[in-house]
């Protein structure tokens, strides 16, 4: 599916991995995709810009949030090519409505949204699955006591391997569960 610009689209169909974001060191969107993201988003209700990158940390379950350094700036780009516009309200801080011609690209671009979402859908599914905050608690823990008792001055090499092994034999048996 080709994007904005001609350019071809990622991610289309799923084909991202799970890891998206915080995770990996690739971006999770290219510039159009965002773009995308942040128009159709604009197009439920206005939005300001911390309402955005709530919105998309909401969608992916906590597993990606767009910084603002990469918000903002496309949100004024949205505004000077006309696909947005600033919204009249009574809030401080600056919003932004969809114009027609805006409307006019997300409906063109509709199943490529819809691919953008499901992939955001994708992470927080993902997230619910690998997230538990028992086990986050727990591997801190490990972490822990790992770098306490390792860093002990006369820890021997049996020692090392003996921990190495435990680690092994609860990998094991995780995987068994």
């Amino acid at each position: 599916m080709m994007g904005w610009g001609g350019r071809r689209m990622r991610g289309e169909g799923g084909g991202e991995g799970p890891f998206g974001s915080r995770f990996a060191r690739r971006r999770m969107f290219d510039g159009d995709e965002l773009r995308l993201v942040l128009l159709s988003l604009i197009g439920e209700e206005n939005r300001h810009g911390y309402e955005l990158i709530k919105a998309i940390d909401d969608l992916s379950g906590g597993a990606y949030a767009p910084s603002p350094g990469m918000v903002y700036p496309m949100l004024a780009m949205m505004d000077e090519l006309g696909v947005i516009r600033e919204a009249a309200d009574a809030s401080a801080r600056r919003s932004f409505a969809i114009t027609d011609a805006g409307r006019a690209e997300l409906e063109k671009a509709a199943p490529i949204v819809k691919a953008l979402r499901e992939r955001l859908q994708g992470l927080a599914a993902q997230r619910e699955k690998t997230d538990s905050a028992p086990v986050r608690r727990a591997m801190h823990n490990l972490r822990i006591v790992l770098e306490s008792r390792l860093s002990q001055d006369g820890v021997s090499r049996d020692t090392l391997l003996e921990t190495a092994a435990l680690i092994d034999e609860a990998a094991r048996k995780i995987e068994r569960l």
